[in-house]
């Protein structure tokens, strides 16, 4: 994980963590961004839980606006 980004919670990052390395750059790098109307890759984002696993919610790559990811988890 990139310093810029924050972690909103411990639960929600040791979920994130208990991800392989690999899937989690996988996940980073394909995140829909309505503004590019294309996959792009999130960047300075914060991980927070939901019921349903964890969201990466941060900025996009290439414009800047918002963008969020949803993880689910078992």
């Amino acid at each position: 994980m990139d310093k810029n980004n924050e972690v909103v919670s411990f639960n929600a990052n040791k979920k994130w963590l208990a991800i392989p390395k690999e899937t989690r750059n996988e996940l980073e790098r394909n995140v829909w961004c309505s503004s590019c109307s294309d996959v792009v890759q999130i960047q300075n984002y914060q991980i927070k839980e939901t019921d349903f696993g964890i969201v990466l919610q941060g900025t996009c790559k290439q414009c800047s606006k918002p963008v969020a990811r949803a993880v689910e988890m078992n």
